[in-house]
């Protein structure tokens, strides 16, 4: 059998519930084989590095997925140095011997409706299936109308349809997955954290143990902190 490997690239500073529900979402629809989460290096459309470090964003994913069937941790783009462009990923993947038809990269519907801005647009598209994921505020209505251009590779996911729609494709497609998805962001997490308010489950508990452990996104202590632990 040929395999499906799902990827699911992102700063997940930290990872949270949302990213879960996309992972999930996106396995099921294309019956995928594994799902690898890969931490991205240097975000390429971030202004500011990560808070956390690499290692620290990489055991929160691994954290994250335990439980999760066909969900894996990489590190294939912590180990590159420099932005993690999606193009370098999947360029990577094929010299492994991975045909663009068995990579299926995985993105909101947020994201994908900038993807005109990626690094090698439109080039990227012919080297991997993209499945894009509903998310709360930014249905796929609205990727229709900003990519206008890309009409022919959509692709509607029905349930009960996935294996035969796939089987039939000769090059790579945009499926369009609607999703119930967690209104939720890395950002929002932090901000949190930094302000002192509850979680309240925006995080599995395997992520929010490693946050408290090592004090992530906690505010820079102060002197008088630092003295006061120690006695």
């Amino acid at each position: 059998m040929t395999i499906r490997l799902g990827l699911l690239g992102g700063t997940f500073d930290p990872i949270h519930r949302g990213h879960l529900d996309v992972a999930v979402a996106a396995r099921d629809a294309l019956a995928l084989d594994r799902v690898l989460l890969m931490p991205a290096h240097v975000p390429p459309h971030r202004t500011q590095a990560p808070r956390a470090s690499g290692y620290h964003r990489f055991a929160m994913v691994a954290r994250a997925i335990a439980g999760h069937d066909r969900l894996e941790a990489c590190d294939l783009e912590l180990r590159v140095d420099g932005p993690s462009y999606t193009s370098v990923t999947l360029a990577r993947l094929g010299a492994r011997g991975f045909g663009p038809t068995q990579l299926f990269f995985i993105t909101g519907a947020d994201a994908f409706a900038e993807i005109a801005t990626w690094h090698d647009y439109p080039a990227l598209l012919d080297a991997s299936h993209f499945i894009v994921i509903s998310r709360p505020g930014h249905d796929h209505e609205h990727v229709r109308e900003r990519l206008p251009a890309l009409a022919d590779r959509f692709v509607e996911v029905a349930p009960g349809r996935n294996n035969r729609i796939v089987a039939e494709l000769v090059r790579p497609a945009v499926f369009l997955v609607e999703a119930t998805t967690s209104a939720v962001s890395s950002t929002e997490v932090r901000k949190r954290i930094e302000g002192g308010a509850p979680l309240d489950e925006l995080v599995p508990a395997g992520v929010l143990d490693h946050i408290n452990r090592h004090r992530l996104y906690a505010p820079m202590t102060t002197p008088a902190d630092v003295l006061h632990d120690e006695d």
